[in-house]
């Protein structure tokens, strides 16, 4: 799955504003923690799923407890969750049908997972020796499971052949999507 690369600009004003991107991303994965959740109430009788979801959701929720440290280290607090345009812009293509809709909630959640991975990488790549510099490793490997963990699922519980065409569709519209967003000093 090959994404359109994030736009010129987009670290530089990251790096500007590290502290409004740091508000973001605790709101980014307290969102995800929630996602994972609502993803398991969802299909309680699909115990791989089920269980899966259960277990990001402890670990988008422990990440989200360590950006609130950061955030605490640096005298701030989190802000207000703000409306996501690329997400919704991505919720936009699930489509209706428990069948489709399942395919398409787990490749959308893919896609997500799979920008976090690429933007995180950007900005663990940027920042100076330290500790700041490995969590963001550590994010971005997290960040590489959680795409490939909702491929995966996603081939266990549709139609494996329609993933991959499927995939295809939406990274596409991703990337028309990514290159609209404005960008500000936030995930996505």
């Amino acid at each position: 799955m090959d994404l359109v690369a994030t736009p010129d600009g987009w670290l530089e004003v990251v790096l500007g504003d590290f502290d409004s991107f740091l508000k973001d991303h605790a709101s980014c994965e307290k969102k995800a923690s929630g996602m994972a959740l609502n993803v398991a109430s969802h299909y309680p009788d699909k115990p791989e799923l089920l269980n899966a979801m259960a277990d990001l959701a402890v670990e988008e929720l422990s990440h989200y407890r360590e950006v609130i440290r950061l955030l605490s280290e640096r005298g701030l607090s989190p802000g207000a969750d703000e409306k996501d345009l690329y997400v919704r812009g991505l919720q936009a293509h699930i489509r209706k049908g428990s069948d489709l809709y399942l395919l398409d909630r787990l490749l959308v959640a893919a896609v997500v997972e799979r920008r976090g991975h690429e933007r995180f990488g950007l900005i663990a790549d940027a920042l100076p020796h330290g500790p700041l510099k490995q969590f963001y490793k550590g994010i971005t490997l997290s960040e590489n499971r959680h795409w490939q963990l909702f491929v995966d699922l996603a081939i266990s519980h549709c139609e494996p052949g329609l993933v991959g065409p499927r995939l295809i569709e939406l990274t596409a519209a991703e990337g028309k999507l990514i290159a609209s967003v404005p960008l500000r000093a936030a995930l996505h």
